[in-house]
């Protein structure tokens, strides 16, 4: 698939899980993961839209992993409020045999989940230092987690990095994770 047909699509993901998030910050929150913490401002520089660069895995004597693969693609909105979404999908995935998502097999299952990520939240910035409380992820470790980066913005893109990824930490590696400021 293209990137001109697979951008309508991402599109599509982005904006439901947007509305979905919106939602849920709308519902009073049942637990205290939910609620928003204060939280600091979010500099102009972060505010608007971003598309996936790379997002990769660093390791000790300097080999990278994509995490997602060449060319991975991925929408972050940020808005005025340090309010979020985010969503990085591997360009080229493995659909379910039986087009039922709850009739998939193990390796499917496996690889829908290694192949996204998903999580929204809040986001701020003290310096060269984002803060991010992420409410709810994909990956249900994250719901709830608070967590520092620090980020440089080079023209359109914005690299961060991961201290501990929730893969390859074990062996020394952080993440590295650039995006690209979308221009409507």
């Amino acid at each position: 698939m293209s990137m001109s047909h697979a951008k309508p699509a991402l599109l599509a993901s982005v904006l439901a899980l947007l509305l979905s998030s919106s939602v849920l910050a709308a519902a009073p929150a049942q637990d205290a993961m939910m609620k928003p913490a204060d939280h600091g401002p979010v500099p102009k520089e972060l505010i608007g839209a971003w598309t996936l660069v790379r997002c990769d895995n660093v390791y000790p004597d300097g080999h990278r992993v994509e995490l997602y693969g060449p060319h991975p693609e991925g929408m972050w909105l940020i808005d005025a409020q340090g309010d979020y979404m985010m969503q990085i999908v591997r360009a080229q995935r493995m659909p379910f045999a039986a087009n039922d998502k709850s009739k998939g097999t193990p390796d499917e299952y496996r690889a829908a989940s290694m192949d996204s990520n998903a999580h929204f939240g809040h986001v701020s910035a003290s310096g060269m230092v984002m803060h991010s409380q992420i409410l709810r992820a994909s990956f249900p470790n994250w719901d709830g987690k608070n967590g520092d980066s620090h980020y440089t913005i080079n023209g359109d893109e914005l690299t961060y990095t991961v201290a501990k990824p929730t893969s390859g930490a074990s062996e020394g590696a952080h993440g590295e994770v650039v995006w690209r400021r979308v221009h409507s």
